[in-house]
């Protein structure tokens, strides 16, 4: 009995090794927490083809919106922790408790990679009555609450761009909500919405087909994508102090996935940056590659977090103060 007991053990063992050396023996779910055609939707579906040449797997991906991609999040939250269900996410998770949307945030997460990084734009619709940065706040203030801002809820990009605007130029808009910045482009084309703070990588298809035009890149210098839109501290170089800042998009696994398990997601997905077919993507789109993972992204999400959550407070625009949950001020 004792010799059946001890082989049962180690033909048990035998397996769990070959499982997990097997990796990935089914197909993986991505979830992406925005909508189709958005920055996270764009970067993670040019980067995940060239991942899966190297895993040797299949990355399905699904859209799953809603909460300011908290319903993404919290679907691969309350899946096992076995990688086959990662996340396909942004920035905003990282300012859910501040700004009352849930408790988890990428502390949750083991960071595979932080693929890239976008640059903030504010885009406009072709017929809007303003084509720079200081002739919209001069027309928002002439007619207030008449400009319609896209937004994707709190925390996202355009709640924070908005909150930075603000802070030095108070403005009495109108903020639509949607899931995403894919659907909020696509109805500041259909002319629902006058304004949309963007990820240039989202929109700078749209820019040079002339279905939206530039009104500033929300940065300290020029893009060399869009070289001839001013940064918005040309103009307004009070801006200067909240910037540079933006967005970044990475693949997270829930923690607890198992170590190995995570190495191979983390070396396929750093393979797949580098391939020289996305490299070319994200250079024409505008984004930075980053390609960062283990303890360099936890110090880059850490530092972010801080940066962010009481840019917010400052900005008078969050529900608690990141004090209470141990959110440093940088």
């Amino acid at each position: 009995m004792k010799l059946n007991w001890l082989g049962a053990v180690v033909a048990l063992g035998m397996m769990t090794g070959s499982a997990l050396a097997q990796y990935p023996n089914k197909e993986i779910q991505g979830i992406i927490q925005w909508g189709a055609g958005g920055s996270t939707d764009v970067v993670m579906r040019a980067v995940t083809p060239h991942a899966e040449a190297v895993l040797g797997g299949k990355v399905v991906m699904q859209n799953v919106t809603g909460g300011v991609g908290a319903i993404g999040l919290n679907r691969v939250a309350d899946a096992p922790a076995d990688g086959y269900t990662l996340l396909m996410g942004a920035e905003n998770p990282l300012l859910y408790k501040v700004m009352g949307l849930g408790q988890k945030d990428y502390s949750d997460f083991v960071p595979i990679n932080l693929i890239a990084r976008g640059i903030p734009i504010i885009v406009a619709k072709p017929d809007a009555p303003f084509n720079t940065f200081p002739e919209m706040l001069a027309h928002i203030k002439a007619n207030p609450r008449s400009v319609k801002f896209g937004s994707t809820g709190p925390g996202g990009l355009p709640s924070v761009v908005t909150a930075m605007i603000n802070n030095k130029a108070p403005m009495q808009i109108i903020a639509v909500p949607y899931d995403g910045d894919g659907p909020a482009l696509t109805a500041l084309m259909g002319g629902a919405i006058d304004v949309m703070p963007a990820v240039l990588g989202a929109a700078i298809e749209n820019i040079k087909a002339g279905r939206m035009k530039a009104i500033a890149i929300f940065d300290t210098q020029a893009n060399p994508a869009l070289p001839n839109v001013k940064p918005v501290v040309e103009t307004n170089p009070e801006f200067g102090a909240f910037l540079p800042w933006g967005p970044f998009f990475g693949v997270f696994a829930k923690k607890g996935t198992p170590d190995d398990v995570v190495a191979k997601l983390t070396a396929a997905y750093a393979a797949g940056v580098k391939h020289p077919d996305f490299v070319k993507l994200m250079d024409t789109r505008g984004f930075t590659i980053m390609n960062i993972s283990g303890n360099e992204a936890t110090s880059f999400l850490a530092k972010w977090q801080s940066n962010t959550a009481w840019l917010l407070q400052d900005a008078g625009v969050t529900k608690a103060s990141p004090a209470t949950f141990n959110i440093p001020r940088p």
